[in-house]
């Protein structure tokens, strides 16, 4: 499991334990796994989805940034549109 945090400069969307997650990069959308290799990464315009014991859920993020080091993932973004 990694630790997955989404945020906006008002306040925190989302925290809490995922199995993957997949993000709109800047050059295409990619998948995080377990253990993956640590990253930063600018996001654009896209959906973030995700699943963990809670079952699947998504969003519409309007652009940010992704950080992923150690099984800990954090978002930053400038909005959630839905």
């Amino acid at each position: 499991m990694m630790q997955l945090e989404i945020v906006t400069p008002d306040k925190k969307i989302f925290e809490g334990q995922v199995t993957e997650a997949t993000f709109p990069g800047a050059n295409g959308s990619f998948q995080v796994l377990q253990n993956h290799a640590a990253i930063v990464s600018a996001l654009a315009k896209g959906v973030v989805a995700y699943s963990g014991p809670a079952g699947k859920a998504s969003m519409v993020v309007d652009g940010g940034v992704v950080e992923v080091k150690d099984n800990k993932i954090v978002l930053l973004v400038e909005k959630v549109l839905s």
